[in-house]
């Protein structure tokens, strides 16, 4: 991409950052219709682990190791644990609400969208931070 003029390069980068900004909020949309059309607001219980997730990493993983590299760290390997769960939480939570009857099929389909799309803006994230254009991100 060094090879592109500037103004080309600018322009292709505006389309990733648009991109995943239609990508996280397609997410939002998905939660809130979920709630919304089936009049039944307990859906939204797992947005809970969507605001609980980046906590571990922002709290006990340090800047200089990435999250994806071995450590020897104690702190890190307990915020791999923390994410983890969190993460497993996001799909378990739906599921959970469906199997007790508390929310329908549709609200569930559209929580379990929501969460893939929600996961498809974060590797959209970490792919476009690894470019060189975004490494201030």
């Amino acid at each position: 991409m060094a090879d592109l003029p500037g103004y080309l390069r600018a322009c292709l980068n505006t389309g990733k950052l648009a991109s995943l900004a239609i990508l996280v909020s397609g997410g939002i949309v998905l939660q809130i219709l979920a709630c919304a059309l089936y009049n039944n607001w307990w859906p939204m219980l797992s947005v809970l682990t969507y605001v609980l997730l980046p906590m571990p990493l922002l709290f006990f993983a340090g800047s200089d190791d990435s999250i994806f590299s071995e450590s020897d760290n104690s702190w890190v390997n307990f915020t791999k644990f923390l994410t983890g769960a969190s993460t497993v939480g996001g799909i378990a939570i739906p599921s959970i609400l469906k199997h007790a009857g508390v929310i329908g099929w549709g609200a569930f389909a559209m929580e379990l969208s929501s969460y893939f799309v929600f996961g498809m803006a974060i590797i959209c994230y970490l792919w476009m931070s690894g470019d060189d254009d975004y490494s201030i991100l």
